[in-house]
C-alpha cells in the first residue's frame, strides 16, 4: 500500500521556524519527484517546492532563501525546513510524490504562522 504521512506541523511565531517530514512507503521513492504543496483558506493550491529525482530544486518565489526542500532516499523522507516564517505562510501543507503516470499525497499538516 502506498502512503505518505506527514509530520511536524504547528504554531510558530513569526521569524520562527519548522521543519515538516514527509515518510514515504509503498513507493520506489528514488524515482519519485517529491514535493510541497500548501493551501490557505480560501485559495489555491500553490506548489511551495520540488526536488527531482536527480536532485534538482526549485521554489515559488515567494519561500526562495527562507525553505530548504530535501530528501534523504535511503530512509524514503522528504523534508521542508522553513525558517523566517512569515503570516502567509499559514497554510495546509500537503507532501507529494510524482512518477511513473501516478501522484501520491499524504494527507495534510496544519502551519499557523501567529503571534
Amino acid at each position: 500500500q502506498v502512503q505518505l504521512v506527514e509530520s511536524g506541523g504547528g504554531l510558530v511565531q513569526p521569524g520562527g521556524s519548522l521543519r515538516l517530514s514527509c515518510a514515504a512507503s509503498g513507493i520506489t521513492f528514488s524515482s519519485y519527484y517529491m514535493s510541497w504543496v500548501r493551501q490557505a483558506p480560501g485559495k489555491q493550491r500553490e506548489l511551495v517546492a520540488t526536488i527531482t529525482s536527480g536532485g534538482s530544486l526549485n521554489y515559488v518565489d515567494s519561500v526562495k532563501g527562507r525553505f530548504t526542500i530535501s530528501r534523504d532516499n535511503a530512509k524514503k523522507m522528504a523534508y521542508l525546513q522553513m525558517n523566517m516564517l512569515k503570516p502567509e505562510d499559514t497554510a495546509v501543507y500537503y507532501c507529494n510524490a510524482h512518477g511513473s503516470g501516478h501522484d501520491f499525497w499524504g494527507q495534510g499538516t496544519q502551519v499557523t504562522v501567529s503571534s
